[in-house]
């Protein structure tokens, strides 16, 4: 395993815990204004957009989109599906489903990768991986609910934000305490 600068060790650790920060507050967002069409519709665009901001700054942090292919694709995937959610949303609730659904297991797949070609540097990126394959799961749950009876609402895709601010949240405190143990050896 190669060792990362302690800058960009600590870009990582930021970069995950800002991730699960903005994943709770969407949550709570999402909970709260579940009657509140405008709000929902916002919040529904807001969440690949952010993905695809999130992926393209933590690329540019660690070498630049030429170096992180998989995080240009996701920039790139997570862009589209902004502009294809904006379209669901004055679709259907169904097609919003559906097409997080597709968006999850895209990201999910790409998240994966990132994270295996990561652990060679960083180590530690076993939640990143099990983040990935969970999200790539989850895509296929949303997509099957998509054409289901029940009407979908914004909580059905609460618990797939829910677990992916729990796999930030996790690797960011991960990386923490791996960073304190190595100061203190």
């Amino acid at each position: 395993m190669s060792v990362q600068s302690p800058a960009q060790s600590s870009w990582l650790r930021s970069y995950y815990l800002v991730r699960a920060t903005f994943s709770v507050a969407w949550i709570a967002a999402a909970i709260l204004s579940q009657n509140q069409i405008a709000i929902m519709s916002l919040l529904l665009v807001i969440y690949p957009a952010w993905d695809a901001i999130a992926n393209l700054a933590d690329a540019r942090a660690n070498g630049g989109l030429a170096a992180n292919r998989s995080q240009m694709l996701n920039v790139m995937a997570s862009t589209v599906m902004t502009a294809i959610v904006i379209i669901a949303v004055m679709q259907s609730s169904y097609a919003v489903l559906a097409v997080f659904g597709v968006w999850a297991i895209l990201s999910g797949l790409l998240q994966l990768y990132t994270g295996v070609r990561r652990w060679r540097s960083y180590g530690a990126q076993w939640v990143m991986i099990l983040s990935g394959a969970q999200s790539t799961l989850a895509g296929g749950f949303m997509i099957s609910r998509s054409v289901g009876d029940a009407v979908p609402t914004i909580l059905d895709i609460v618990p797939y934000v829910g677990f992916g601010a729990f796999y930030f949240l996790l690797s960011g405190l991960w990386l923490t305490v791996t960073a304190y143990r190595g100061s203190k050896a």
